[in-house]
């Protein structure tokens, strides 16, 4: 174990969007697996300390995501949530059942704050964002798979390794293989 880990106390977690993954509906199976892919990596981070999952909450594994840190507060009370959006009300264009749905997960968040007061103006927003993320972090837990495609979590990968390379930043990701051994285990149970 290298210095980075033990001292994990903030981490980001992030990846796909949910129409990157061809999901378009929360009854979607693929839900229910990268969930627990990301239970699994989250858990031993918790055992070791960790006290901040830190997630841009954009729909899809950002929220997921929320929703599993969510349900491990129960068995990790010190365990604390944050969201910190590009720019304010990032919903406000969503359709009613997914403002629901980031209405219900914003309740078990410990933590909200938009890095730009005002509303969507620019790419810019979510440079900002993405800077603020790296920089209270200690390290990164990123559902991507180059071999299934590019996608928007690409800009973080390239970003979150720079950092690696320049000060011990961690990188753990998870990848289509991951998720598909949990669905394979899961059919053979």
């Amino acid at each position: 174990m290298h210095k980075g880990v033990e001292c994990m106390k903030n981490l980001l977690v992030t990846g796909y969007r949910a129409h990157e993954l061809n999901i378009f509906s929360q009854k979607h199976e693929g839900i229910v697996y990268i969930k627990k892919a990301l239970t699994r990596k989250l858990v031993p981070l918790i055992e070791d300390g960790l006290e901040w999952v830190i997630t841009p909450g954009q729909y899809g594994v950002d929220l997921w995501a929320c929703e599993v840190v969510i349900e491990l507060k129960q068995l990790y009370p010190q365990l604390r949530l944050s969201i910190l959006s590009a720019f304010s009300s990032p919903e406000e264009n969503w359709k009613d059942d997914k403002k629901d749905y980031y209405q219900q997960v914003l309740k078990g968040v410990d933590y909200y704050a938009a890095v730009s007061k005002q509303p969507y103006s620019g790419p810019w927003q979510f440079q900002a964002r993405d800077e603020l993320l790296l920089r209270k972090t200690d390290g990164i837990l990123l559902v991507y798979d180059e071999d299934a495609g590019e996608g928007s979590p690409k800009y973080m990968k390239e970003k979150a390794l720079k950092k690696q390379q320049a000060e011990g930043y961690e990188y753990i990701s998870i990848s289509s293989e991951d998720i598909q051994s949990i669905a394979d285990e899961e059919r053979f149970e």
